[in-house]
């Protein structure tokens, strides 16, 4: 049996001896301990990985970590149990790049989640849901009827026990609505040119300003918009000798590689968020 602890609380004396203490206690074997000190706001996060020889019923440990460590010492904190497939959802609307890129990944065991579904807004990317035997759900949303294709994204996430979502390029915008259900839990991909580069055709607009690097950014979706928490990003150099396919070409490479790196780090669980900031562990 092994489980991840995901812990932040107050910075002071004596937290990391406690928690090795009690999993001494319990047992069990650490094998990887990270922390970090935010300095400057106070605060304390650890990660930490045990094995234990025999199994423990995991609503004890809960219940008997929270009343010997974690009321004392103010903590939040999450347990997972090692070799658990997170369900992940992924919303995609017409690009294909960030999509074949995580079923690629999924279906050489690379990422370690489970699919229950594709949902987009349009048909076009139901053939590739097809060619990996995943259900395809089409859910058009217009300004009309938002709130109503809200609801039904809403009803198959929680049929399906969904526990993340993926937006591989997913041209709607979040509301609040499913932002609240799933808090930190919904990862976008986008290039990195925002605020400066806004619309329809940002590689456009970034090549004809002559920018010397592109880039691409994964990161939570809040009521903000793409202003969440920062999980992954990347950059690539470019110069005049590049055209706008280029910078395209170059763009969507970038997304490919920030928003699986993005998603390997939530199933990991070496994310943690404070303050509209990531940590993140190696």
């Amino acid at each position: 049996m092994k489980l991840t602890i995901l812990i932040h609380c107050p910075d002071q004396a004596g937290i990391i001896r406690s928690v090795t203490t009690f999993i001494h206690q319990q047992e069990g074997n650490i094998v990887y301990l990270d922390q970090h000190v935010d300095k400057q706001a106070g605060v304390f996060f650890m990660r930490l990985q045990s094995e234990f020889e025999k199994e423990l019923p995991l609503d004890t440990f809960k219940k008997e970590f929270q009343n010997e460590l974690a009321n004392q010492f103010q903590m939040e904190w999450e347990v997972y149990l090692d070799g658990y497939k997170p369900k992940m959802a992924v919303f995609v609307s017409k690009y294909n790049h960030c999509l074949y890129d995580l079923l690629s990944r999924y279906n050489s065991g690379e990422l370690s989640v489970d699919i229950p579904f594709i949902l987009s807004n349009h048909k076009d990317l139901e053939y590739v849901a097809e060619q990996f035997n995943i259900p395809f759900y089409h859910v058009p949303v217009t300004k009309q009827n938002k709130a109503e294709a809200e609801d039904r994204q809403l009803a198959l996430l929680q049929e399906h026990r969904v526990d993340f979502v993926v937006l591989a390029r997913y041209m709607q915008i979040v509301s609040p609505k499913v932002i609240n259900v799933y808090p930190q839990k919904i990862i976008n991909i986008h290039h990195s040119f925002l605020p400066a580069f806004m619309g329809a055709k940002p590689y456009h607009a970034a090549f004809e300003r002559g920018v010397k690097i592109i880039g691409a950014t994964s990161h939570y979706v809040t009521a903000d918009l793409d202003a969440g928490p920062i999980i992954e990003q990347d950059v690539a150099a470019v110069s005049h000798t590049h055209s706008v396919n280029d910078f395209i070409a170059k763009g969507r490479d970038l997304e490919r590689i920030v928003l699986s790196r993005a998603v390997q780090l939530h199933v990991a669980r070496k994310t943690m968020v404070y303050n509209n900031k990531t940590v993140i562990f190696s």
